[in-house]
């Protein structure tokens, strides 16, 4: 981390807009949707563990709902943040120089078994332990899938009713449109919140997890038989606009209208600074 003015106060807006976002989670699941505790966040790892562990022993998710209308503004200004924390991962690991340990060789392929014990079993599978769900902050933005299908998905009841020609059949009534309070499952909300205060509170670690993964694309083999069918990035940023940014570029002394809010101010300066770390680390 080379420690500028700029990271450190863009560092420290996201962690007040995190704060923010855990309390709207906190109040979301103290309303009786979700389970009617505190949210397990920031020095409770202790109680989140064990939760995680209870639910993966009994192969069930942790019972987290929050309301439609909550879950979707969180979301909202979640996935800036998470942009936002990434361009600034990014602009921290500028200088670090990372030297990689030597390539194992991989193992064999073992040979097929001839003869009459062929087709005798090897021996018991372990199965292994179930690890606790845990999530990390991605390094690399997710890319634009331009060919993905667009299905236009129509509201149960907007759709038109094909009545029965057998009048003796039950009439079925449509099912009533969404809430803005219906329960939604949040559970992997929350872990994305723990993966982002767990990214801004090792600021350092991350970026040297960053210089990891550029040393590691910088050795790759340019070609290789391996890695022929199968593309690599590289770049970490994809074009255009960050995701979730409603910047288009960062200008301090520009006025902005009232649709643009503190997390696209953020990220848009955030982004430049990555932007300005890439192209210096290319030119050098």
């Amino acid at each position: 981390m080379d420690g500028t003015a700029a990271i450190e106060r863009n560092w420290e807006a996201l962690k007040r807009l995190l704060a923010m976002l855990v309390g709207m989670a906190e109040v979301g699941f103290g309303t009786g949707l979700g389970t009617g505790g505190q949210f397990t966040f920031f020095g409770q790892e202790d109680a989140a563990a064990s939760r995680l562990a209870r639910a993966e022993k009994s192969k069930l998710s942790p019972a987290l709902t929050l309301p439609r209308h909550l879950y979707r503004a969180i979301l909202r200004l979640l996935r800036p943040a998470e942009a936002a924390a990434r361009r600034l991962i990014i602009a921290a690991a500028h200088g670090i120089v990372v030297v990689l340990p030597p390539v194992r060789p991989r193992k064999p392929t073992p040979a097929m078994r001839r003869g009459p014990r062929a087709f005798l079993p090897v021996g018991p599978k372990k199965r292994p332990k179930p690890a606790l769900r845990t999530m990390s902050l991605s390094l690399l933005d997710p890319l634009r899938r331009p060919f993905r299908p667009c299905h236009r998905h129509m509201p149960a009841h907007a759709i038109p009713r094909v009545m029965s020609l057998d009048f003796g059949s039950p009439y079925r009534p449509l099912p009533p449109p969404p809430s803005p309070d219906d329960p939604i499952d949040a559970a992997r909300l929350a872990l994305r919140l723990e993966a982002l205060a767990s990214a801004l509170d090792d600021l350092p670690g991350q970026a040297n997890r960053f210089a990891r993964w550029k040393a590691r694309r910088d050795a790759a083999p340019a070609q290789e038989k391996s890695d022929a069918d199968r593309s690599r990035r590289l770049s970490p940023l994809r074009r255009g606009c960050p995701p979730g940014g409603r910047l288009s570029r960062y200008d301090p002394s520009a006025t902005h209208s009232r649709r643009i809010r503190e997390v696209d101010e953020i990220l848009a300066h955030a982004h430049a600074l990555a932007v300005y770390a890439l192209e210096r680390a290319d030119t050098s």
